[in-house]
Parts: C-alpha cells; structure tokens; sequence
C-alpha cells in the first residue's frame, strides 16, 4: 500500500522552492548497515518509494530489514484531463517527500555487502533522483 498521512492539516499547500544546502539531520546511515544517499535534490512519489521497497525486499529475498527513512508528507493536485485554464486549482492527486541532496533514503541490514549493493542498484533504478550506495562508518 503507499504511503500517505493520515490527516493533514491543510488539504492543498504551494509547491514550495527548492533547497539551497545538502541535509544535514538524516545524512549518516543510523539503523543498519548499508544506506542508499540521493545526491541530488527532487521529489520522490509515494508510488516510487513503494516501487523501490519492493525491488529491494525482492532482491534480498526476505532476509534481512529494510527501513524507509523519507516519507511522502506533500501533496500534489492536478486537474483534469481536457480542463480548461482557470477555474482554481485542481484535486489532489499524489503524496510526495521533497528530498535534499545527501539525505539516506532507505537502509538495509542482515545481508551480504554484494546483496545489499545489488538490492539498492535494483532501488535506484525506481528513483527520479541520483543516488549512491554507501556503508556505516
């Protein structure tokens, strides 16, 4: 199921700009082993990171934990097909994270460095921002 809040305070919210600095909260690998780290900024959906958790779990065949450290707190509108221009804005369509670049996307634990390396390429491939595999230090 994607992920989406439960409630939220206002309905439809401005898109926002974008960062001018990389993070600096969520930027170490914290509760496994093994991290993916974006190193561009963007906005990841709900369905993308869903499509990512399943490459991985997939990959690694239920062994191991996968932790997802962004959440799709934003949402999205978009009119509909054919809508004339005007009449205000659209319904909401979709949750999205905005992302920073440096921030740790998802972090494995529980398998081989080869498995986790080919887990996260299998995750990337799902993302619309640049990433890298990185270890705990």
């Amino acid at each position: 199921m994607l992920l989406q809040p439960r409630k939220v305070k206002h309905r439809k919210i401005h898109r926002g700009g974008w960062f001018k600095s990389p993070a600096n909260r969520g930027d170490k690998v914290s509760f496994g082993s093994f991290g993916l780290k974006a190193t561009e900024q963007g906005i990841i959906s709900a369905r993308q990171i869903e499509a990512a958790r399943r490459a991985m779990t997939r990959s690694i065949q239920r062994g191991g934990k996968v932790w997802i450290r962004v959440f799709p707190d934003k949402p999205m509108t978009k009119k509909g097909e054919q809508t004339p221009m005007g009449k205000g804005k659209g319904s909401v369509d979709h949750f999205v994270a905005k992302i920073r670049s440096g921030k740790v996307l998802f972090e494995l634990d529980g398998v081989s460095k080869e498995a986790a390396a080919e887990a996260m390429r299998l995750a990337a491939h799902k993302l619309a921002v640049k990433t890298r595999f990185i270890e705990k230090q």
